[in-house]
């Protein structure tokens, strides 16, 4: 959108003392004649633009119309940085241009080689383009308060064509969620992306609601009943299982192996963590939970005979 283009493009320009109309054009994917054009529109609405020509020429806002950099302490600013840089690896970053150069464009020059020192990439390793297209949608949606429809698959499968309100997107833990007011439930719920399909933005729209987030701790499907299990592990998992229980509860064994302890929930999604593990992994305690893993293997096993 040229609105987006041209917030942005003074955002580049109030962060720097000039840049040409080449790089700015490389910058937002357009010729330099856009640049132009849009340089146009900006002084129109009464921010002093000037142009140099020659080797060192190019284009900026006049010294005395940046944005006063005592808003906000180097702390401030620095925190923002790593916050809108986290967001910039799994959102659109051209959407994010403008804020970003917005906020560097606040910190003192001496202080930019510190916001650089943390970094946030919540980025996967595998690019899921249909997930970033249905973000950028949902995004469409929440800002101009329109209606989604959807196909939805719950945890066992079973699907349903859902027509909701959307209100919140929550990124935890590497997985998208949606927090939506659903018309066929007439009640607020939480739908988790990767099990959406066939999204479709509508054109009508809705009325906002009293809105309050439900916790996203889990308590809502969470088996409560969780109990301690004590596993046999292989070095190899050590990392994974310092992010499942923490490195407090994993202590020496013997033969280059660890004995991990942690809470674990005794249903489908618990026994096939434990069995994705493979012969890495071993259930030592309690009983009944190494009983039902055996009867889970041997289950999974006849299907090759």
């Amino acid at each position: 959108m040229k609105i987006d283009r041209l917030i942005s493009l003074i955002m580049v320009l109030l962060n720097c003392e000039k840049m040409s109309a080449t790089k700015l054009a490389e910058l937002f994917e357009v010729t330099p004649r856009t640049i132009y054009r849009d340089v146009e529109v900006i002084e129109k609405a009464g921010i002093p633009i000037f142009t140099t020509t020659g080797v060192d020429g190019g284009i900026g806002i006049l010294p005395e119309y940046k944005v006063d950099k005592s808003l906000f302490t180097t702390s401030d600013i620095q925190t923002l940085l790593m916050g809108l840089g986290s967001i910039s690896t799994v959102l659109s970053q051209k959407g994010l241009i403008g804020t970003l150069e917005k906020v560097k464009n606040l910190l003192p020059e001496k202080h930019t080689v510190m916001a650089n020192q943390i970094m946030v990439d919540l980025s996967t390793w595998m690019s899921n383009k249909s997930l970033l297209v249905s973000i950028e949608l949902i995004k469409q949606a929440l800002d101009e308060s329109r209606l989604l429809k959807f196909a939805y698959y719950n945890k066992m499968g079973a699907a349903s064509t859902r027509q909701i309100e959307p209100y919140q997107l929550v990124l935890k833990e590497y997985h998208w969620y949606l927090h939506g007011y659903c018309l066929q439930k007439q009640d607020f719920r939480i739908f988790k992306l990767t099990r959406m399909s066939n999204l479709i933005l509508e054109k009508q729209t809705f009325i906002l609601r009293d809105f309050s987030p439900k916790p996203m701790d889990g308590s809502g499907w969470i088996d409560k009943k969780l109990i301690p299990i004590q596993l046999l592990i292989d070095h190899s998992l050590y990392e994974r299982m310092m992010e499942l229980c923490g490195e407090e509860h994993i202590k020496p064994y013997a033969d280059n192996r660890f004995i991990a302890d942690f809470l674990f929930a005794p249903d489908d999604y618990g026994y096939n963590l434990l069995l994705g593990f493979g012969d890495k992994c071993e259930c030592i305690a309690p009983l009944e939970v190494r009983t039902e893993l055996i009867k889970r293997i041997e289950k999974l096993a006849s299907r090759y005979k």
